[in-house]
């Protein structure tokens, strides 16, 4: 990774756009716009995608792993949940993680999921408030890849315990497989949905996909400014 990659991109980092656009300091930098709504929408319909898709892939591959270490295969889980730290970086608005989430977990329901739409959304929107808390700290300031680890790591540390006590009957926090299954929903959150969210981020902003979000004029910011 680059030296410009490695700086964090704030929103205030612009002084020289109108208001309201992304890059202006104050509170309309953090207004949804039409192109926001419409962003976040098409994210989360591919990502619903892709949670769909791994819901096929999860079985082969925690059978493989939990023979290996039981609790292992919870590395993974962030497959699930890796998008809401994904919409705020990409849409660097509050609330982004919840409405993206939503919107994925409801294309997945509707292509077919083994869950009920109710408990979807609410662990969609439970997962997406714990992804914004490393944001709203920063006030959506700070969009860098340890805040985005940050982001993840939540996540990973609301599901890893929901699961503890909701789902995993019987497996004590301080057994051998609660330790191990913690341990690895904990690395699986900081690089899949920490690590991995913050380079496809990249990824699309150098493409030019997201020239007209806060997220893309940051980086042409951050980089007009190193050749300066």
């Amino acid at each position: 990774m680059s030296a410009i990659d490695n700086r964090p991109f704030s929103s205030s980092s612009s002084s020289s756009v109108p208001s309201g656009i992304p890059g202006v300091p104050g509170v309309s930098r953090l207004k949804w716009r039409p192109v926001d709504i419409a962003v976040g929408a098409a994210l989360g319909a591919a990502c619903g995608v892709i949670f769909w898709g791994f819901n096929f892939a999860y079985m082969p591959i925690s059978s493989v792993l939990g023979a290996v270490l039981p609790g292992l295969a919870s590395v993974t889980h962030a497959m699930w949940y890796f998008s809401g730290t994904l919409a705020l970086l990409i849409l660097r608005k509050p609330g982004a993680a919840m409405y993206v989430n939503v919107v994925g977990t409801l294309v997945e329901t509707v292509i077919g999921s083994q869950y009920g739409v109710g408990f979807v959304i609410v662990s969609a929107l439970l997962q997406g408030l714990f992804a914004e808390i490393p944001f709203a700290l920063t006030r959506y300031r700070v969009f860098n890849l340890p805040v985005s680890i940050a982001s993840g790591l939540l996540v990973a540390l609301e599901y890893g315990l929901y699961l503890l006590f909701f789902r995993y009957q019987g497996v004590s926090i301080m057994s051998p497989r609660g330790i191990v299954h913690m341990i690895s929903e904990l690395t699986g959150g900081a690089i899949l949905s920490g690590v991995m969210p913050w380079f496809l981020m990249l990824g699309l902003v150098r493409t030019g996909a997201l020239d007209r979000l806060a997220s893309g004029r940051a980086l042409l910011d951050t980089e007009s400014s190193s050749r300066v």
